[in-house]
């Protein structure tokens, strides 16, 4: 294989893992390729970025490489995060929020297979704004990342308990998915609606 392209290869494979990553193992067995030649490509990787002053970095966290934004850029993602213009939540977030409500604790990967679409965007969103959060490591092959809700959740939806949210017993593993994503809608709604009307009273004393 063409150094080049083993290069483009493991930085589109370390977009994909997101902040689970890969081992340098994990990219030979993938790639086919010996992993000393692996570690030659992650380290030209890193030097090339470097070189480059790009917006992300290749860093190794437990010996497992991910795809990182730079220390220094976390004023702007900060002010990204907390944009009023970026405070509502795409149905995407919705999506992927009533999954990790309801079948919390979760994998990326457990959510992707519910949603049959790339859901690091949506988790990142919901993690940048505090609604969910890693709450411990799956016992499977990488030790995923397991997510679950956190206060912040219960307060935005105006919840003192998990146990509070619309009931969904009923529902199948899978087929739920867009009955539990309507009833979060809804309480975001009347949640959305309470405050609208106290504001609404505020401003007419």
């Amino acid at each position: 294989m063409d150094f080049q392209m083993l290069k483009s290869i493991i930085e589109g494979l370390l977009f994909m893992a997101g902040d689970e990553g890969l081992n340098n193992k994990q990219l030979a067995e993938i790639t086919e390729q010996r992993q000393e030649i692996v570690q030659e490509a992650i380290n030209d990787l890193q030097a090339e970025m470097e070189r480059a002053k790009r917006g992300i970095q290749i860093v190794a966290i437990a010996g497992m490489y991910q795809l990182a934004t730079l220390p220094d850029h976390a004023p702007y993602f900060e002010r990204m995060a907390y944009s009023p213009s970026r405070s509502s939540l795409s149905q995407a977030a919705l999506e992927t929020l009533s999954i990790v409500a309801y079948r919390q604790p979760i994998t990326r990967v457990e959510i992707e297979e519910v949603r049959g679409v790339k859901s690091d965007r949506a988790i990142q969103t919901l993690v940048n704004k505090d609604l969910i959060e890693e709450v411990g490591r799956a016992e499977a092959i990488g030790r995923p990342i397991l997510y679950g809700t956190t206060k912040s959740f219960l307060d935005y939806f105006g919840l003192s308990a998990i146990q509070e949210l619309p009931e969904a017993s009923l529902f199948e593993k899978t087929d739920g998915l867009e009955e539990e994503t309507q009833l979060l809608f809804e309480k975001l709604e009347g949640r959305q609606l309470t405050i609208e009307d106290v504001n609404e009273t505020e401003g007419g004393k």
